[in-house]
């Protein structure tokens, strides 16, 4: 919890992680905000704040009275959006950098295959 970036998108991105590993599955009550103030040592509105996000999201939903859940799809919602930004932050570069280069799709295909051999 010390990246840089603000404590509350941290813990929204912690829950999404459990969501997308299956640790949290879908219709799952999710730690509390007191339960995650606590275990990080932070403000229960900052926890709140996280958790909100991922409410107005789409990714959880409060059941009244009893807590936090995760909504069902929200892994599919989470993976689909986690694609696109790999896409933007990574394949578009990526390309751009192959084009400049004269790599040919078919032969950047060949060069990622081989790394993936060789890991």
């Amino acid at each position: 919890m010390d990246d840089g970036r603000p404590i509350f998108l941290q813990i929204a991105e912690q829950i999404e992680n459990s969501v997308i590993d299956g640790s949290l599955p879908e219709e799952t009550q999710v730690p509390s905000t007191n339960e995650l103030a606590a275990f990080h040592r932070i403000n229960p509105a900052t926890a709140a704040k996280g958790v909100n996000q991922l409410v107005d999201d789409g990714i959880l939903y409060k059941k009244r009275g009893i807590g936090m859940f995760v909504s069902p799809g929200a892994q599919a919602k989470l993976r689909q959006r986690r694609r696109d930004q790999f896409a933007k932050q990574y394949l578009q570069p990526l390309l751009a950098e192959a084009a400049k280069l004269g790599i040919q799709p078919s032969e950047l295909k060949s060069m990622i295959e081989h790394y993936e051999e060789h890991r």
